[in-house]
């Protein structure tokens, strides 16, 4: 019986603070992660633990015990925490073969006895497959319920069944199959919804054999008899695999082979197995700290009690002032403790008489101020207090709400912070405390970017400096809120706070952020201004589509459209991926640094760029660093080994992905299936990849990035990137499915767009992302007549531009959406109503190839001059005036007017007249006169 070990793949919403300015305050979320933490001291700040090993005694003293029992001891604080950890439980994998009502219908059954919402992610193998790819299996073999997921397999919930006479859940999924079909086996793996998890067998995916055949790629389940080569018990088969060397990906034909496979119909014997497997899943415990002040000692005396098992070591530490800097305090320790590199002690608390937890007492001299402290239950348990250290103050202890000394870390960092839920009014005090300062300080920056004497003595680049920092201010107090809501906000926490501050932020600026005058350029600009979002007025234009490459001189055709789209009034082209690749598309890359790709070669691409730059356009490069195709296969016959000037190995794969035997970390996002998805929580591999970024900018020219499949790591990370790159412009690829409900839209994609500025908010503000929920919309008002939906509950539009619109990059087609591949095409015959949407709209428009070079032309081209002649930017203001069945309308910057639809609408009159300025099949926009 084999064992395995599950572990989750988190996907939390974890933020890298932004850097405080002035005096406003940090409060941060915390998360969990599963690695151990890191020392560093910097300036006396005890930052992170990281001990190989704890050599703690337990702790006990009569000099504290006395003074904890003395009648004479005032209580100064006392609070309890609750501790949201996780423990490991174990279950059972069963499967069962069993024939069905005759010889040739037969059936497998995959069961778990764990809690969690399990699928079966599976594929098949057929007679021809060489290797150990999947395909997707006859529609009358998939289960109810069944959902493809992209062409090589399918999904397919387990029910959840009666629990057992133990008392435990049961979830199964019964898979038909016919024995004279050509599949040769039924691949799969487990996956728990709930977590994230992925179960697999011995590091690989289950395979149940349904024909003889030779297979270089097998993790066998089941009997042998009667398989020739495959006789004996589970534990021999090792022995029978053939060299992976021998191994080859599917793209590689090798005919002469494929027909030297042995494969013929055998009679299949039932048989029934379990598979142990263990699953983290959360607890709850509690811990009490109380201080007391004893006169007769002159000493405070910190009880820590807590129900947690087992053994539980206290790194602690005292601070004498503000800045909460961890020292070793002087005097009497509890007996046996042990010093931690000269920056803190470990202590190991005692056992409760009645073995329901562990106590322990800390004697400490009265003219301390704090004391700090983070547990450790194991190698990788750590808690903490909302991402800090805890704090207890020791005089005039009046509250646990402000977080200084932040454990920094993110996902793949080596850091565990456990949320602590306490009551909402302490919460409250906290989220108050940290952004009372950020408030105050955007409202004087909004007052002095519109102030007259700041209009007359600033230039224009100074006022856009303030105005970002204005926004990464707004993102940190979004940041913050976020961070401290879940303890007692279960809906729309985002929403509030979008009112509150970012919205307030793009709504306050965006009256004066058209009005710069630089008459008087008095002060100097700051050197760099790079916050990846551009001026505001950017229009994209993607500059290809998915069937780009097939020229292979794509750059030298693009080049003759240069001063064309520069004369539409394009300020930014987005060109395809443009290193080698495994698929002529661009988007599975192999050597980074080889940038001769199906589109032209790395000569052709530097011309371009610069043929650009010369009519103003800024260029954005195709990056995918979610995934990398390696070159070559580890000792398994895996591919996950890289080549090229970034030779990785498969420690910058993750551990998670259940095709690519990473060991790496767990992903901090959704897997790519098709590719090694890489780990960016690996620090040889974000070196690497800043490096590579640099280069591109350096020896290209690209001015910013559009980022491939973001979805698929923590955005964090990209923050880091973008930093080190210094993009004039970036968007990240956020693409996930809206809210449907019975096949029919739902009214409220809150909680799509709301995933969308998170990660924008991990980034730091410091990318935008297209506006997919803003497209899904389009889509149903305009296919539907539907246009009531593009007003949300607080007649705003519904997508991210309503949210946070100077980070929403709206479209309504790319590659993938439309083109030859048509994904997600928009209602054919109505993509005008789209751009006349997209177009008047704030956020920054991206228009796509295929529709400038086609008979929309013209009509596009006056749109794209409206919104350059009105000054309309990715900050303006919109006041929707209908949203009715049939008609949307609205007023942008109160100078410009628009409807879609059929039905009937006018721009009221009043202080404006209002002229005419363009119309077309259900569309018209107005002008102020």
């Amino acid at each position: 019986m084999s064992t395995i070990k599950l572990e989750p793949l988190l996907r939390p919403c974890i933020r890298e603070n932004v850097e405080i300015r002035s005096k406003s305050k940090k409060a941060k979320i915390s998360y969990l992660n599963y690695s151990l933490p890191k020392l560093a001291f910097n300036g006396g700040s005890f930052c992170n633990f990281k001990p190989r090993t704890v050599l703690a005694h337990r702790a006990s003293s009569t000099d504290t015990a006395t003074v904890e029992t003395s009648e004479a001891s005032e209580v100064t604080f006392q609070k309890t925490f609750t501790l949201k950890r996780t423990q490991t439980v174990e279950g059972k994998v069963s499967l069962r073969l069993e024939q069905g009502k005759d010889e040739e219908n037969w059936r497998l059954t995959v069961g778990c006895n764990l809690p969690g919402e399990w699928v079966l992610h599976w594929g098949v193998n057929y007679i021809d497959d060489v290797g150990s790819e999947w395909d997707q299996p006859p529609p009358e073999m998939r289960p109810p319920g069944s959902v493809p997921m992209k062409d090589y397999a399918i999904e397919t919930p387990l029910k959840n069944l009666s629990s057992t006479s133990e008392g435990k859940p049961f979830h199964e999924v019964q898979i038909n199959f016919d024995t004279r079909s050509s599949i040769t086996a039924i691949n799969f793996v487990l996956k728990d919804d709930e977590t994230g998890v992925w179960c697999q067998h011995r590091g690989r995916d289950f395979k149940v054999p349904l024909k003889e055949y030779l297979h270089e790629d097998c993790n066998i389940i089941g009997t042998k008899k009667g398989f020739g080569m495959w006789t004996g018990a589970l534990s021999q088969l090792s022995s029978m695999l053939l060299n992976p060397e021998s191994s080859q990906p599917k793209d590689q034909d090798d005919n002469s082979k494929s027909m030297d496979l042995k494969q013929k119909t055998r009679n299949l014997e039932g048989f029934y197995k379990e598979i142990s497997i263990l699953k983290e899943v959360p607890a709850e415990n509690f811990m009490t700290v109380s201080v007391r002040k004893s006169l007769e000692k002159d000493k405070h005396v910190v009880r820590l009690e807590t129900d947690l098992p087992g053994d539980v070591v206290v790194h602690w530490g005292v601070c004498r002032d503000n800045d909460r800097r961890w020292e070793i305090p002087a005097g009497t320790h509890p007996p046996e403790t042990k010093m931690y590199k000269k920056m803190a002690l470990q202590t190991l608390l005692q056992p409760k008489e009645d073995g329901s937890g562990n106590w322990g007492l800390f004697s400490l001299d009265m003219e301390l101020m704090g004391f700090l402290f983070v547990l450790n239950l194991n190698e990788k348990t750590w808690l903490n207090y909302m991402d800090s250290d805890f704090y207890i103050p020791l005089s005039n202890a009046g509250g646990f709400a402000k977080n200084n000394s932040s454990i920094h870390g993110g996902p793949g960092s080596t850091s565990l912070g456990v949320f602590e839920k306490t009551t909402e009014a302490s919460i409250m005090v906290s989220y108050a405390d940290s952004t009372d300062g950020i408030i105050s300080e955007i409202k004087n920056l909004v007052s002095d970017i519109s102030s007259e004497k700041s209009r007359k003595t600033k230039s224009k680049e100074w006022h856009e400096y303030i105005l970002q920092e204005i926004e990464k201010l707004a993102a940190e107090a979004y940041n913050i809120f976020r961070g401290s809501s879940p303890a007692f906000v279960e809906e729309s926490t985002s929403i509030s706070v979008e009112d509150s501050t970012l919205t307030f932020v793009e709504e306050s600026t965006s009256a004066f952020v058209k009005e710069f005058i630089p008459q008087t350029e008095t002060l100097k600009p700051p050197a760099k201004l790079c916050s990846g979002t551009g001026s505001g007025y950017e229009i994209l234009c993607q500059g290809f589509n998915w069937e780009s490459h097939k020229s292979r001189r794509w750059y030298l055709e693009l080049k003759e459209k240069v001063n064309e789209l520069a004369s539409l009034g394009f300020t930014v082209i987005w060109l395809p991926p443009p290193t080698e690749s495994v698929s002529p598309e661009g988007y599975m890359p192999k050597d980074l640094y080889n940038l001769n790709s199906r589109y032209g070669n790395m000569e052709e691409l530097k011309i371009l760029v610069k043929s650009f730059h010369q009519v103003g356009i800024k260029v954005l490069g195709d990056v995918v660093l979610n995934h990398r195709c390696a070159q070559y296969q580890n000792q398994n016959g895996v591919w996950n080994i890289f080549g090229g000037k970034l030779n990785w190995d498969d420690r910058a794969v993750v551990a998670d992905d259940p095709h690519f035997q990473g060991r790496g970390n767990k992903s901090s996002g959704d897997s790519f299936h098709a590719a090694p998805n890489i780990d960016h929580s690996q620090d040889f591999v974000r070196k690497d990849l800043k490096e590579w970024l640099c280069w591109l900018r350096k020896e290209i020219g690209y001015d910013g990035w559009r980022l491939d499949f973001v979805r698929g790591f923590w955005g964090g990370y990209v923050k880091d990137y973008l930093e080190a790159s210094e993009p004039y412009f970036a968007v990240g690829e956020y693409w996930d499915s809206l809210s449907y409900t019975y096949g029919e839209l739902d009214s409220n994609q809150d909680a799509h767009r709301q995933r969308i500025v998170d990660w924008i908010n991990a980034t730091n503000g410091t990318a935008g992302a297209f506006d997919v929920t803003t497209k899904g919309i389009l889509h149903d008002a305009i296919g539907r007549c539907q246009y009531w939906r593009l007003s949300d509950q607080k007649g705003k539009p519904p997508g991210v531009v309503g949210w946070w619109p100077s980070r929403a990059v709206t479209f309504i087609e790319n590659h993938d959406t439309g083109s030859t591949q048509g994904h997600w095409r928009f209602p054919s015959g109505k993509e005008m109503q789209g751009y006349a949407y997209i177009l008047t709209h704030p956020g920054t428009p991206a228009v796509f190839y295929d529709h400038i070079f086609s008979n929309y032309q013209s009509e596009i081209s006056a749109l794209l001059s409206l919104r350059h002649q009105m000054k309309i930017h990715c900050r303006s203001r919109v006041q929707i005036a209908k949203a009715e069945h049939d008609v949307y309308a609205a007023i942008i910057d109160e100078k410009l007017a628009m409807k879609i639809g059929p039905g009937h609408y006018e721009p009221p009159s009043g202080l404006h007249g209002w002229a005419l300025a363009f119309q077309g099949n259900d569309y018209k926009v107005w002008k102020a006169s």
